[in-house]
């Protein structure tokens, strides 16, 4: 009898151990065949053979870009009328393809043929770089507005000036305008445990969560993508987009050792309030099934060449063309002649962002990588240091900011072209979660941009390459560690 039963011990762990080496296998043999990127692939491959069974969880829950059914099935269906939406944008007026710059030209381009959306003139932009001013310039606004707002951020934190934000909606809404609120289930998981949704709601504003997450849904879709887009729209002719999430700083993340957070907005009028708008438009629809497009722009065929100030909005995310915004950040990256200058919280960059800032470094450019001292994810800043050498060999300036978590999204071009939005140099930001940048021909704008990162540079300590070479084993060890896990970021 016990020899039965050691027996059948032993048939079971062989049949274990072969259903494990199976499953595995067929898991790798989809990991390769998806043809993702090299690095991202090998990443997963690590995991799954490192960590036995936990790596196999982790790439069923994380490891695709799924939606969920439902979800995908809606966005089929949204692509043919918001098509139509942006295409009606090339009978306005201000649709001027002839006065774009050489530089913009074939960003536009890109854009248009990928994205289906076109590059349009005459758009009013403010830079807004202090959060208290960005916040006490939107309430001005919401108190203003008299038909609609429409509001969507990654991370609705509670306290100080962003109830602020909450009471001027609800004193707005009860005077007749509509509200609309859309929050990153997970980023914003501190504002929905609060009081305030249910206070919004019981006052008539919509509040919606997007990309819910729960234990449920974990095994339909992925629960780490994440909506990352921050847009405001009031009537249909201001907007707000840019780095800050609807935070008071000195009420964020008090306890996490890197300072306030350091953000900017643009504040648009003009031509590309309604593409933003669109946008908005797009990521409601998609969580609740409404559809609540803006006005079509009105035909107007006169063209006046003195308008110019060219904006291209270019969203990113499942249903978007893939990696839009790292094409065009290539794009411009490799049409620039004299300087790069780069603003961005977590730096993970992907190999061919790697190399095309290396070659520019190489080839004269000044290239110049403004980053925070410390960052709020240990695993990304010791990631982000695996890169420091390459690019100090290079001859990329490496500036570490000590003012607090500069999380301003920016680069700057020649200083005269510039991309601003809510995109990470970060594989997430750059191929999964839902983003939105602007690419701005837009001179004043852009010198604009180009005082702030020098003000930055003032509270900055730069990276000096002989004195990163003699680093510590033990620093350098991490640095691997989490570089092989970088493509994951």
């Amino acid at each position: 009898m016990e020899m039965r039963l050691e027996e059948l011990y032993r048939l079971l762990t062989i049949a274990g151990i072969m259903l494990y080496w199976l499953v595995i296998a067929g898991v790798t043999v989809r990991i390769v065949t998806k043809r993702r990127a090299i690095g991202v692939a090998l990443a997963w491959m690590l995991i799954i053979f490192v960590v036995p069974v936990g790596g196999i969880i982790a790439y069923l829950l994380f490891g695709e870009l799924n939606l969920g059914r439902k979800r995908a099935q809606r966005a089929r269906a949204m692509f043919p009328p918001y098509g139509q939406w942006f295409a009606s944008l090339h009978k306005w007026r201000l649709y001027q393809p002839q006065t774009l710059s050489a530089f913009s030209r074939e960003i536009s381009h890109l854009c248009e043929r990928r994205l289906g959306i076109p590059a349009l003139a005459d758009n009013q932009l403010q830079l807004i770089s202090t959060t208290d001013a960005i916040l006490k310039q939107l309430i001005i606004d919401i108190h203003q507005a008299n038909s609609s707002i429409s509001m969507e951020f990654y991370i609705w934190h509670p306290g100080g000036l962003a109830d602020e934000v909450a009471n001027a909606l609800i004193q707005t809404h009860q005077r007749g305008v509509s509200v609309k609120v859309l929050l990153d289930a997970a980023g914003s998981g501190a504002f929905f445990k609060s009081h305030w949704p249910q206070m919004m709601r019981n006052a008539g504003i919509r509040v919606n969560a997007a990309l819910p997450v729960s234990p449920f849904r974990m095994f339909f879709q992925r629960i780490d993508l994440r909506m990352h887009r921050k847009i405001v729209v009031i009537d249909n002719r201001i907007a707000y987009t840019g780095s800050m999430n609807l935070v008071d700083p000195a009420f964020f993340k008090q306890n996490a050792g890197v300072g306030q957070w350091i953000d900017v907005m643009v504040r648009v009028t003009g031509s590309n309030v309604p593409v933003l708008h669109s946008i908005h438009a797009w990521d409601w629809e998609s969580e609740t099934g409404e559809r609540d497009l803006p006005a079509i722009p009105e035909l107007n065929a006169h063209h006046d060449d003195a308008i110019k100030d060219m904006v291209q909005v270019i969203p990113s995310g499942p249903g978007m063309p893939e990696a839009i915004i790292q094409q065009v950040l290539l794009q411009s990256i490799y049409q620039a002649t004299t300087s790069i200058s780069i603003t961005t919280p977590y730096f993970v960059p992907s190999e061919v962002l790697l190399f095309a800032l290396c070659s520019a470094a190489q080839r004269g450019l000044k290239v110049t990588l403004i980053i925070p001292d410390k960052n709020d994810s240990m695993m990304v800043e010791w990631a982000s240091r695996s890169f420091f050498s390459e690019l100090l060999d290079a001859g990329v300036h490496i500036h570490r900011f000590q003012g607090g978590l500069l999380h301003t999204k920016s680069v700057v071009f020649d200083e005269q072209f510039s991309l601003i939005g809510t995109v990470n140099l970060d594989m997430r930001s750059l191929w999964l979660n839902f983003e939105v940048t602007l690419a701005v021909d837009n001179l004043e704008f852009t010198q604009s941009l180009v005082a702030l990162h020098d003000g930055y540079l003032d509270h900055c300590i730069k990276v000096n390459r002989k004195e990163w070479k003699n680093r510590r084993i033990h620093k350098r060890f991490m640095e691997q560690f989490f570089y092989w896990f970088s493509p994951l970021l």
